[in-house]
């Protein structure tokens, strides 16, 4: 099994995908397609006809789109635990995600993942605070609901990999948190696959302004 993913410095979609996958010891091989290159798109639609990352090649099998590639890894390696066996904290999950998947514009424009960033001072604008608002109530009912100390439903799920690029945003932009919310972060960033993420992100030589990818 082989996932084909962008830059680990900027791809927030790729890091869902690949996280999940190592945090629940799948075995697979990376193929990285530095993006915006001038190859970029000549490579990943060789790949993928959507002409973006990442992409998950099972056997004869490719599957697209970060949420997509999750659906599948949980039905055919996970044995459905990638998302919570409490029917109400699974809808939850569900549809937090979901609402990751197609939201939250404003964050992604003006607040784009780059792991290898620090800022201090960032200035938020009122779009981006809402978004922001959003995100912690969806973790607060999360983490209240599953009663959980650890991850945002309990054990790590998708919900986790899906919300890990924006744990990178909170963090490298200096957004102020909840104590409680914060301690999530922390647990997130000290997980030894968020750490290999971020390794390999500072190992990368290229520097795009690209807002979100």
């Amino acid at each position: 099994m082989k996932l084909v993913i962008g830059n680990h410095n900027y791809s927030s979609w790729s890091l869902r995908a690949w996280l999940l996958l190592e945090q629940f010891g799948i075995e697979f091989n990376t193929q990285r397609i530095a993006l915006y290159k001038e190859d970029f798109r000549e490579q990943i639609l060789a790949i993928n006809p959507a002409g973006r990352v990442p992409v998950l090649q099972d056997n004869d099998l490719i599957i697209w789109d970060s949420l997509a590639i999750t659906e599948y890894i949980n039905e055919q390696y996970l044995d459905m635990k990638g998302w919570p066996a409490d029917p109400a904290l699974r809808t939850h999950a569900r549809s937090s995600c979901a609402e990751m998947h197609s939201g939250f514009t404003d964050l992604r424009h003006e607040v784009p993942m780059n792991c290898r960033r620090f800022i201090d001072n960032f200035e938020i604008s009122e779009a981006v605070q809402q978004d922001i608002h959003r995100i912690c109530q969806l973790w607060t009912e999360a983490l209240e609901k599953s009663g959980s100390n650890q991850f945002l439903y309990g054990d790590f799920s998708i919900a986790d990999a899906f919300y890990a690029p924006v744990v990178f945003r909170f963090t490298r932009y200096g957004v102020e948190l909840p104590k409680q919310l914060q301690a999530y972060c922390e647990r997130m960033l000290a997980l030894a696959s968020m750490r290999e993420w971020l390794c390999l992100a500072e190992a990368e030589v290229e520097v795009i302004e690209e807002e979100e990818v």
